[in-house]
């Protein structure tokens, strides 16, 4: 099963300039708890933005190049969600936005720390109806000046 993780603002922003736009503790934190152990997917940007290989995960990367790096780079998407869809292992995609796109019709579960803020942005968070979820609180908090809360969304 897929599981979309995010921290996004009030118009769902996610990043600029290949960065994240909200750098929050508790975020970082619940997505390092959360996605520790399991496969996280990205894509190729995404991995270029990271400090390394994120440990004790399966980093997955979709490009259509081969590099070093990861632990397994995907080129065929449909080929890896037919594959993966229907497990009952919980694999997590981590970004960007395109990517967060291609996965929203699939995944099961979104894990957002939504954050009350609105920043500039050039990568985003896709749309989806709330209504087709049932939500649940998992934190609320403050950081610096930023009030955030994280919830999972599970489809009905």
């Amino acid at each position: 099963m897929f599981s979309l993780i995010a921290a996004i603002g009030k118009n769902k922003e996610l990043g600029k300039n290949g960065e994240l736009v909200f750098h929050i503790k508790d975020d970082m934190k619940f997505f390092r708890e959360t996605t520790k152990g399991h496969k996280i997917v990205m894509g190729r940007k995404t991995w270029e933005s990271l400090p390394g290989k994120l440990p004790n995960r399966t980093n997955i990367v979709i490009s259509s190049h081969d590099f070093d790096g990861p632990d397994e780079i995907i080129h065929d998407l449909d080929d890896f969600i037919a594959k993966n869809k229907d497990t009952e292992e919980e694999v997590f995609v981590i970004g960007g936005g395109k990517i967060y796109t291609e996965f929203l019709p699939y995944a099961k579960n979104l894990y957002l720390t939504e954050v009350d803020a609105s920043v500039d942005a050039d990568t985003f968070f896709p749309e989806f109806d709330k209504n087709h979820y049932d939500k649940t609180l998992i934190k609320e908090g403050k950081d610096d000046d930023l009030t955030f809360s994280i919830s999972k969304y599970q489809l009905k």
